[in-house]
């Protein structure tokens, strides 16, 4: 049987109105912050691994994944942008991948878009970033403790990512503090474990062909050849091909806002483009998901490549 991907992120509802602002405030400050750091740090030729990570990112977001307790978890992909582009383009990596799933997905609310960004973008990319930083700084740069960090990385992004939900829900009156929290964290420690697998597999292969991405610093190494692009995003479209094997479980905070009943105050988009990762014109229900899912995923790779392409022209205006 066929699945569509679930809904990943904190939906309208959640949180008040006070909060969700809140959290676009500190989006677009960090947002602001990290074009500028992304000018200094960045030239032309990084920018294509930007998009790349980008529609690798959403495409693998797409497949939830079965985990204990009935429900399922996904990969958030921020420690992997940090780890091969730094935090601060990662951050706007992640950035091009909510505003899409919200946007035209439907995935995600609008009014608390800023709290998605901060907790999947700023959060997970800096927490994995420094965990990565700080195990290899201790283990060594050897091949078993790279990976080690990168399991490391995924695994604690995807911790600070569920507490800062569980706080934002605290906060909001939506749940006590201390079941929002003991809720998110033992289902998402669980989701964790599967993101720190994937965050190691994808390092690894990096290490086996380019290898200078993931040793050569904070970030990677420029490539700007047609066929590098190319190969880029055959990859992110290949993982496309198995969206429709999501799991059809919940994913970890829709397991916890109904298991604690505030299910219920989620509200609907008041709009519909691309719902449920769907082709409203087409019928075949695997065909539909791939489809939109590798729009998607074009989309964000030419959104992420915009973003990277003005900060950098900026900065070149300036010098």
């Amino acid at each position: 049987m066929w699945f569509s991907p679930a809904a990943l992120h904190i939906p309208d509802g959640f949180l008040t109105p006070l909060i969700a602002a809140i959290g676009w405030v500190l989006a677009i400050a960090m947002i602001v912050i990290a074009i500028r750091q992304t000018n200094r740090q960045l030239g032309e030729r990084q920018i294509p691994m930007m998009g790349i990570l980008a529609a690798f990112i959403f495409a693998a977001q797409a497949i939830n994944f079965p985990v204990a307790a009935g429900t399922s978890g996904h990969l958030i992909g921020a420690a992997l942008a940090a780890i091969v582009m730094g935090p601060w383009a990662a951050t706007l990596i992640m950035t091009a991948v909510v505003a899409v799933q919200a946007l035209l997905f439907q995935d995600g609310g609008l009014l608390v878009m800023g709290w998605n960004i901060m907790n999947m973008g700023v959060l997970a990319a800096f927490s994995g970033f420094f965990t990565y930083r700080l195990v290899r700084r201790y283990a060594g740069a050897s091949r078993g403790a790279t990976l080690a960090a990168a399991s490391a990385a995924g695994w604690i992004s995807v911790m600070v990512a569920a507490v800062a939900t569980a706080l934002e829900l605290a906060v909001s009156g939506t749940s006590p503090l201390v079941l929002a929290t003991a809720a998110m964290a033992g289902v998402h420690a669980f989701i964790g474990i599967g993101e720190g697998l994937i965050t190691m597999a994808a390092v690894g292969l990096l290490l086996a062909t380019r290898p200078d991405v993931v040793q050569g610093g904070a970030v990677a190494p420029g490539q700007r050849s047609a066929s590098y692009v190319l190969v880029g995003l055959g990859i992110a479209l290949l993982v496309a091909l198995f969206s429709p094997l999501a799991s059809s479980s919940p994913d970890g905070l829709e397991f916890v806002a109904e298991q604690q009943g505030f299910l219920g105050l989620a509200l609907s988009s008041p709009y519909e483009v691309l719902p449920d990762y769907s082709i409203p014109f087409v019928s075949n229900p695997a065909l539909t998901t791939i489809l939109a899912v590798a729009i998607g995923a074009l989309i964000v790779f030419g959104g992420a490549v915009l973003i990277g392409w003005l900060a950098t022209r900026r900065e070149a205006a300036r010098a």
